[in-house]
């Protein structure tokens, strides 16, 4: 579902290179996937649906369908779970802010006492 839902979100925008990639990579292994299957399962028209709208119907839609394929090819679950993970980095911060704001803090681990005035 979490797959799905990042796909639908168009998130790659405020992803940082690395993510973004796999991202890209995720979907196009995907597309491939489904593009072997008949075409009168319109699970390649759910995957386009999905990243048009973004909408919930088609999120749910494309996390059945990514169930289904992850339950009947162990091998392709295993081979987007490390695009997956790929994407996140291994112990490294990344901070991104989009907007406008006065004042921006970003921080990671505080240890110890924090006043901010």
């Amino acid at each position: 579902m979490t797959i799905a839902a990042n796909v639908a979100a168009k998130i790659t925008d405020t992803l940082t290179e690395q993510a973004q990639q796999a991202v890209a990579a995720i979907i196009a292994r995907v597309r491939e996937k489904l593009g072997s299957r008949p075409r009168e399962s319109g699970e390649l028209a759910t995957l386009d649906a999905t990243i048009a709208t973004g909408n919930a119907p088609a999120v749910d839609a494309l996390a059945r369908t990514l169930a289904q394929l992850f339950a009947a090819d162990a091998e392709f679950r295993d081979e987007i779970q490390a695009l997956w993970d790929s994407a996140r980095p291994d112990d490294s911060v990344t901070n991104i802010f989009h907007g406008k704001a006065d004042k921006v803090i970003m921080m990671r681990d505080v240890n110890g006492d924090l006043t901010i005035n």
